[in-house]
Parts: structure tokens; C-alpha cells; sequence
């Protein structure tokens, strides 16, 4: 069976997901499978998603992360069960993938039906602090100048679900932490639900509410990070989550600071 996608409003105020099975949710998926060939990567998944909430899902190469997020985004259409989303998503992914012939402020635009594009592009473009490279080619910016044009194609769409596929993976440690605070201060603005796939565990402890492994195409471990934002890497929760994750996905932690 196809999985059922259903619209509806969209999201509002962040919450904590509820527990119960009429809970608000901003994504709901039940039994989600999908096998290329033999290969089983997604077997029977459930996962809730609040509205607001911001998750970060890890998980071994080939757990079924970016999988899942293509499902979401309804890029495919292969999986089978049921998927529910409240609302529009929108994509950022690891290649910001611009369109080469369009200036920044248009390949922001693309496909928005509104009466004067460019100035809402703009105004995205000033959110994600792009505003003087409006004009620019797309082979002009740095790697992190095109994934916060990335962003602002994704956000100007206000999206009730945002999903990241790695989109920071290519980016060297520096700008890194600026994307993080970039991307915390425009997810507590706009208050979509959130969706990160990222393999570093790092990374998935200073952005989300809640962590998620992924392993043999079903949800292994679910953690909530309660640690106030902006996050020391050092506050003794994170270190011993860190720990745990990490074990989670196979990692020797004995020598790891």
C-alpha cells in the first residue's frame, strides 16, 4: 500500500510531542517500509513529530536517514505504510543545489506565486544575512554564503516541516557553529517542526530537542536533550548523551573527550 499523505493546517507555537494518538503532530508515520532489491532499510517505522519540535536523526551509513527525510518530502514514493504531514515541508539538502543561470534572489523565488517575488526573496535573503549577494551568481558564493540562500529558498516557503539533509557536512568547523546559531535563530522565529539528519553527534546535540537513532530501518533510541540553548558541549548532560549515543551507534567512547 501507498502511503497516505494528507494536507491540513499548518503548524503553530512549538510544543513537546504528546503521547497519546490524538496528539497534535506536524508528521505522523506508521509501519513505513522501503527495500532497494533485497535490501530492507526501512521495516515498519512509526515516528511522531510535534509541532515546533526540532529533531536531529543519526544513525550508521545506510540506516535509512536520508530515506526517510525523501519520504517526508514526498520524493518517494516507493515506501510503503502510512505518512501523514500537517501542512507544507520544505528541503534544504548537503549540495545547496542553486540553479547556476539564476541570481541568488530568484533562485530563492523559484516557484513562489506571490505578487512581487523578489521583494519576499529579499526578505529572506536579510533573515539569513545574504542581502548584499541578492544579485550574485550562484557560483559566486562561498560554501556557506549558498546553503544560507539554501535556507532562505526552504524558509520563505513557511514550511510547516523543514527538513535538513546534512547541510552542513561541507562546511569547515567555523562557519559550522555560525550556521548552527543561524539556523536555531530562524527555527525559534519561523517555529516549523524541524527534521536534521547529520552523522555528527555534536551537531544533533546543539541544535535538537530530541535525538533519534536509526537502526535496522526502525527507531532504536529516542532522547530528549533538556539542556538550555545556546548549549556548552561540556554541560554534563550533553557529555553523558554524547556517551550514550555514541555507544548506540557502535562507538568505543573509553579515550573520547
Amino acid at each position: 500500500m501507498a502511503p497516505q499523505l494528507r494536507g491540513g493546517v499548518a503548524a503553530q507555537s512549538p510544543a513537546r510531542p504528546g503521547t497519546g494518538p490524538d496528539s497534535p503532530v506536524a508528521a505522523r508515520v506508521r509501519g513505513l517500509s522501503r527495500a532497494f532489491g533485497d535490501r530492507r532499510v526501512l521495516d515498519g517505522l512509526d515516528l511522531d513529530i510535534a509541532p515546533g519540535e526540532f529533531i536531529a536523526l543519526i544513525g550508521r551509513s545506510g540506516s535509512g536517514k536520508s530515506t526517510l527525510l525523501r519520504a517526508l518530502a514526498g520524493l518517494d514514493r516507493e515506501v510503503t505504510g502510512e505518512l501523514s504531514v500537517r501542512g507544507s515541508t520544505a528541503v534544504a539538502f548537503q549540495e545547496p543545489r542553486l540553479v547556476p543561470w539564476r541570481r541568488v534572489w530568484t533562485n530563492v523565488a523559484l516557484g513562489l506565486r506571490v505578487s512581487d517575488p523578489k521583494s519576499v526573496a529579499r526578505a529572506a535573503l536579510d533573515e539569513v544575512e545574504l542581502t548584499e549577494r541578492a544579485d550574485a551568481w550562484p557560483l559566486t558564493l562561498s560554501g556557506g554564503e549558498a546553503q544560507r540562500a539554501s535556507l532562505a529558498r526552504a524558509l520563505v516557503r513557511e514550511p510547516s516541516l523543514l527538513l535538513l539533509d546534512e547541510p552542513f557536512s561541507a562546511l569547515d568547523a567555523l562557519i559550522r557553529i555560525t550556521m548552527h546559531r543561524l539556523v536555531v535563530r530562524l527555527w525559534a522565529h519561523h517555529q516549523p517542526a524541524v527534521l536534521l539528519v547529520t552523522h555528527d553527534v555534536d551537531e544533533a546535540l546543539a541544535l535538537a530537542d530530541r535525538v533519534i537513532v536509526l537502526a535496522s530501518g526502525q527507531v532504536a533510541d529516542s532522547r530528549r536533550v533538556d539542556v538550555p540553548r545556546p548549549r556548552d558541549r561540556e554541560h554534563p548532560d550533553l557529555v553523558n548523551l554524547r556517551a550514550h549515543l555514541l555507544t548506540e551507534l557502535g562507538v568505543a567512547t573509553e579515550g573520547i573527550s
